[in-house]
């Protein structure tokens, strides 16, 4: 059924004391400064360097960065200028990708990260990828830190017209998606494109989304198959279906706000298999859920600071997007 009472399945003021010693074991929940931007991931994408210290080259033109990011040696990749362009730029491992200033990026297409290792996008403004391109397409790759990006569209035309905004697909694996805003889309991102893919895909597809504002975004926010996803002290404005988890995957949304959204969590649409998910601490300002099981990924096997529901709001809309490196 399309919408269901809304239900917690975790309860702060309520907690046993086992399950609080397992809450403060799966994460430090501690206040995250406002717009403090990080100089290196957290979450699965944790070790991702890009180009690390290379000496940054400065394009304004669609040849100079195409001719920039080609190979899989260290590099630093400064785009000055907002660039038209149609399709998708393949970028090599090893490289960083970064803005100049609060305006600058791409609009009519995106970028592909596709059988590469060790990539960083920061800073980019990427608007209106038409389809089949994606905003950022991550493909077959590994290590990927997407952070402090603006992301947009328009929802003027059919949820077809333009693809996805970020989507991690072919069983790409260890990637962080933190501090951007996804804005005015239909479809916003996918982790996994195919109810069929379960022999490449499982086993991989591990993304953490951490401090993103997805501010009238329909869906997909995201829609993760096969994979595990940990979804932590993001703000979702106007959806219909935000988080889903279908097709076996093990997601944990935890210290997350949603207003006026239909239905906050899922994981029994669209695919013949049901997900799974755990919730904590989330503040679901009225949204139902739909959680047919849950899930087993209670603890991340990594080192976080997931900061209080209460303190995401002013978090997110200060510090995410462009302009706050």
């Amino acid at each position: 059924m399309r919408t269901l009472p809304p239900r917690r399945l975790f309860r702060p003021a309520l907690l046993t004391t086992g399950a609080a010693a397992l809450a403060v074991t799966a994460a430090l929940v501690l206040p995250q400064s406002a717009g403090a931007a990080e100089t290196a991931p957290a979450g699965f994408g944790a070790g991702t360097t890009g180009g690390g210290g290379a000496t940054a080259v400065t394009v304004t033109t669609l040849a100079a960065f195409k001719t920039a990011v080609t190979g899989d040696t260290a590099k630093v990749v400064k785009v000055s200028g907002l660039i038209s362009l149609s399709g998708q730029v393949d970028i090599g491992s090893n490289t960083t990708v970064l803005g100049v200033g609060s305006a600058s990026g791409f609009t009519g297409g995106g970028l592909r990260l596709k059988k590469v290792t060790n990539v960083v996008v920061r800073n980019l403004n990427i608007s209106k990828p038409v389809a089949p391109a994606d905003g950022i397409t991550v493909q077959a790759s590994t290590k990927v830190w997407i952070d402090h990006n603006a992301f947009s569209s328009d929802r003027d035309h059919g949820k077809d017209y333009y693809d996805g905004l970020v989507d991690i697909t072919h069983a790409s694996d260890y990637v962080t998606v933190s501090w951007n805003t996804f804005k005015d889309h239909y479809k916003g991102s996918l982790v996994g494109h195919s109810d069929s893919n379960a022999s490449e895909d499982t086993g991989h597809l591990r993304v953490t989304y951490h401090h993103n504002w997805f501010n009238n975004v329909n869906s997909r926010i995201p829609s993760l198959r096969f994979g595990t996803g940990h979804f932590y002290d993001n703000y979702v404005v106007g959806a219909d279906t935000a988080v889903h988890s279908r097709m076996g995957a093990q997601m944990l949304v935890e210290n997350n706000v949603f207003r006026s959204t239909a239905v906050a969590v899922t994981t029994n649409r669209d695919s013949d298999v049901d997900g799974y998910v755990n919730l904590s601490g989330n503040d679901l300002g009225g949204a139902a859920t739909e959680i047919s099981q849950v899930g087993t990924f209670t603890k991340p096997p990594y080192g976080y600071t997931a900061e209080p529901a209460s303190t995401v709001v002013a978090s997110v809309t200060s510090g995410a997007g462009t302009g706050k490196l």
